[in-house]
């Protein structure tokens, strides 16, 4: 991992542009630094990442700067929360994504509670379900 400056990612029409304001780091990240498993090298770079992938980041909360001009559900100054899962980015201090990756961000959460929420809470979510047999109610 290193910090280093980048340009702001190019908006295009289906995609909002984020300013991050939270991430969290998930097991995506870590495999991805790790190169295992394996498919992951296959489709993110043999040895080393592609380019377009080497922001890692995809858990994110943080607010709408700029919309794409096909982009019906959000407006700059929402605040969002969601998964990058296609386009990662997430550590950097803007990321672009479709709409559909992104929710509201709740008001009654933090942008830092709202990024731990996409990925780590849904996994947490299903190992609870699965294997606390919980159910709604």
């Amino acid at each position: 991992l290193e910090l280093k400056e980048v340009p702001k990612p190019t908006l295009k029409d289906d995609e909002v542009l984020i300013k991050t304001h939270a991430s969290s780091i998930n097991s995506w990240d870590w495999e991805f630094l790790n190169g295992k498993p394996f498919i992951n090298r296959l489709m993110y770079g043999l040895l080393k990442p592609k380019p377009e992938k080497q922001i890692l980041g995809a858990d994110i909360a943080g607010t709408i700067e700029a919309v794409g001009r096909h982009v019906k559900q959000f407006q700059p100054g929402d605040h969002v929360f969601g998964d990058l899962w296609d386009n990662w980015g997430g550590f950097a201090e803007y990321a672009c994504a479709p709409e559909t990756a992104l929710a509201p961000k709740p008001a009654n959460l933090t942008f830092e509670e709202a990024a731990a929420v996409p990925q780590a809470g849904v996994l947490a979510l299903q190992g609870f379900r699965k294997a606390g047999q919980m159910s709604p109610g």
